[in-house]
């Protein structure tokens, strides 16, 4: 493109010269630039943000991981939100109908991993209806794609993802300024304002003291 521009320019400027002209006014260089410069922009845009996912369901990886955190962020709705958990029909008791054919001591038998998990982190709840544990680990093998798992979780139960990188604080009072700023600032931008979800990235590089 830029060969055929340049012969092209080269070529009205022989055409004026013959001519006796001087060169028209009609021609822009910066629109020649500029259709450059937005190619070479898009040239250098990594595929990794290119084609990041974007919603819960683009996401590519472990579906079960992708289900516990989602279920563990969800049960902080009742706190952040003050809207109760969706309620569930009523099991029947297994008094009034007891199965037939399966054991009473393991009725977990038939639940699949995900039930069980689910039930769990339901069931450690404290006083105040917030899960007992109040942070979350994702680890794993770079480039497996946990940020972007953070990030797309926190933007569909309603949060503002905000992220710290862990490894550049090197001093435990810049560590915890970074912290309290994340978690205090509200979002001034837009007509929604969304509560802050911290995501801390690369915290195994932060210092042991921090």
């Amino acid at each position: 493109r830029r060969q055929v521009l340049e012969a092209s320019q080269q070529l009205t400027e022989i055409i004026n010269s013959c001519l006796g002209s001087e060169p028209s006014p009609e021609v822009d260089p910066s629109m020649d630039t500029a259709p450059a410069a937005e190619e070479e922009s898009a040239s250098h845009c990594l595929w990794v943000d290119k084609f990041t996912p974007r919603r819960y369901v683009e996401l590519l990886s472990d579906d079960y991981t992708n289900r516990c955190l989602l279920k563990w962020l969800k049960l902080w709705d009742t706190v952040v939100f003050g809207k109760d958990k969706a309620g569930k029909k009523p099991k029947p008791s297994s008094a009034a109908h007891p199965p037939p054919s399966h054991p009473k001591e393991n009725p977990n038998k038939w639940k699949t991993k995900v039930q069980l998990t689910e039930e769990i982190l339901e069931a450690e709840l404290d006083q105040h209806k917030r899960p007992k544990y109040k942070v979350a680990l994702l680890c794993g093998p770079p480039g497996l794609g946990k940020t972007t798992l953070a990030h797309v979780i926190a933007r569909h139960a309603g949060y503002n993802a905000v992220e710290m990188n862990a490894s550049d604080d090197r001093s435990p009072e810049v560590f915890r300024t970074r912290i309290e700023a994340a978690t205090q600032m509200h979002s001034v931008l837009g007509s929604h304002e969304r509560p802050n979800c911290l995501i801390i990235d690369e915290i195994d590089g932060a210092p042991a003291v921090s």
